[in-house]
């Protein structure tokens, strides 16, 4: 159990990562205040949630585990390209959308990979995902 359960919660630390690197990156591109707001709100959660994966992790004697490298560049170059193409606050809600749809399949990947997880890791992450679901949606308006 307790293996899932870190398993489960770095794979969620580093997502929690992705998305807060992925807003920052994008966030100079934003002209709409509207926009502006919604990618702030979002930056706040996903810190929020990573900072309880935090303590989750710490109970447990373990650190939170940074996003792989080559994962982090590969995002980056492919948001620098993709903006480059068209900067816009479109093409940002786009770009946030697609973020959003890989961090739902991820986590709920993980957490049908790591079913042994505690209870409480296995919320978090559920919340996790709910937060990416309300991002998209939220996302909707500006596409």
């Amino acid at each position: 159990m307790e293996d899932h359960t870190i398993g489960l919660l770095q794979e969620c630390s580093q997502g929690c990562k992705m998305g807060i690197k992925s807003i920052n990156q994008i966030s100079g591109y934003v002209s709409d205040q509207g926009l502006k707001r919604i990618i702030e709100k979002y930056r706040g959660e996903h810190q929020r949630i990573e900072t309880e994966i935090g303590h989750l992790l710490n109970r447990h004697g373990k650190e939170s585990k940074d996003p792989e490298m080559m994962a982090t560049a590969m995002s980056w170059v492919s948001t620098e390209m993709k903006m480059m193409m068209k900067d816009s606050d479109k093409q940002v809600a786009k770009i946030m959308t697609e973020g959003c749809d890989m961090g739902i399949r991820t986590i709920s990947g993980f957490i049908n990979q790591y079913a042994g997880a505690s209870a409480a890791s296995i919320g978090l992450a559920k919340d996790l995902v709910k937060m990416e679901e309300k991002f998209r949606e939220e996302m909707k308006p500006y596409l």
